[in-house]
């Protein structure tokens, strides 16, 4: 037999695009798939399109509500599929032929895997930035569990309408929730902390459409900000972090926001680390600073709080190279 997933796609407003999405998901080889698109209250015509095409195609399965957002939606999608394995869409994006069955393999093939991504590529040209070309390379150069765990704290290391994952697995995490941050982001979390890890398939399996009005480029759950209100969250009550003392590397305004949103959470910075001569010696947010070779015989763990990629690699090579400094441990954490 076939393996059987069930795509959950929420829809809003996305008619121009979403035929495509929907045939995308519907041609997929080597797998039986249901897609639940899960009509979020829309006004353009997407709702009545849903209609017409579930009558064409009963692995199409269509659910109407009013508009409650993107959580609500998920959470209907997930209550209402049919099969074990869940895969996530989304309207406006297109999912190449082989996508399901790949990620499926690789779910199957490891029990400790709980979510697989793929490798994804933005379009159309014209929308897509350098800076955001940056970004995608750096997601799709994260497809170990390692690497996916390492990157967790620095910035969602999954994109999440290119994601795979067992229905209940979620369910038993709670399903999606509605946090001041994103949601994927906030399950992300969740999941690592069961001790379930990350895997990609390493090919280019999804085509992530870019427009101007994407939830993510205008929802305050996903600035950089909220960003860190989410990894503060899960910062305090990591295991690693309890009994000890915490330092912040970096003194510029990363680090500022992250102990910030730390002290909100309850957890007070002891010092911070930074190389920059002009910082050393002086104070932030009532706490030291010091240069790099505190962290030498700092016994706490250390979150580095810097935002350029080669600085954090710096680093992380320092870092690393000092060894477990005392029962001490550090993540990059921004």
């Amino acid at each position: 037999m076939k393996p059987a997933v069930s795509v959950v796609m929420p829809v809003y407003n996305a008619m121009p695009y979403l035929p495509r999405a929907v045939g995308s998901m519907l041609r997929q080889r080597g797998v039986e798939v249901e897609v639940m698109a899960v009509d979020d209250g829309s006004t353009d015509g997407s709702a009545q399109w849903l209609r017409r095409a579930a009558r064409r195609d009963q692995r199409l399965r269509v659910v109407e509500g009013p508009h409650r957002g993107i959580v609500a939606a998920l959470n209907e999608g997930l209550a209402a599929a049919r099969h074990p394995v869940v895969a996530r869409m989304d309207a406006d994006d297109i999912a190449h032929p082989d996508r399901l069955r790949l990620q499926w393999e690789l779910l199957r093939s490891d029990p400790s895997i709980g979510v697989v991504g793929t490798l994804v590529r933005s379009f159309p040209a014209r929308a897509v930035s350098d800076a955001f070309y940056r970004y995608e390379a750096w997601l799709n150069s994260l497809v170990a569990p390692e690497a996916l765990e390492r990157a967790l704290f620095i910035e969602s290391p999954l994109v999440h309408p290119s994601v795979m994952y067992r229905r209940d697995d979620v369910l038993a995490l709670g399903g999606y929730r509605d946090r001041p941050w994103a949601e994927d982001y906030d399950l992300w979390f969740r999941f690592y902390y069961a001790g379930r890890r990350f895997a990609k398939v390493p090919r280019v399996l999804l085509g992530w459409r870019m427009l101007e009005e994407r939830l993510s480029f205008q929802d305050p759950r996903c600035t950089w900000t909220a960003f860190i209100r989410c990894k503060a969250h899960f910062l305090v009550r990591d295991p690693r972090l309890q009994g000890r003392p915490l330092y912040v590397w970096g003194a510029g305004e990363t680090g500022r926001r992250l102990a910030k949103a730390l002290r909100r959470e309850g957890r007070e910075v002891e010092a911070f680390i930074d190389v920059a001569p002009t910082k050393i010696g002086r104070t932030l947010l009532g706490k030291p600073i010091f240069g790099p070779e505190f962290a030498a015989r700092a016994a706490g763990f250390i979150v580095v709080a810097v935002r350029r990629p080669e600085a954090r690699a710096d680093v992380r090579s320092t870092l690393g190279a000092l060894g477990p400094r005392g029962g001490g441990g550090f993540l990059l954490g921004a």
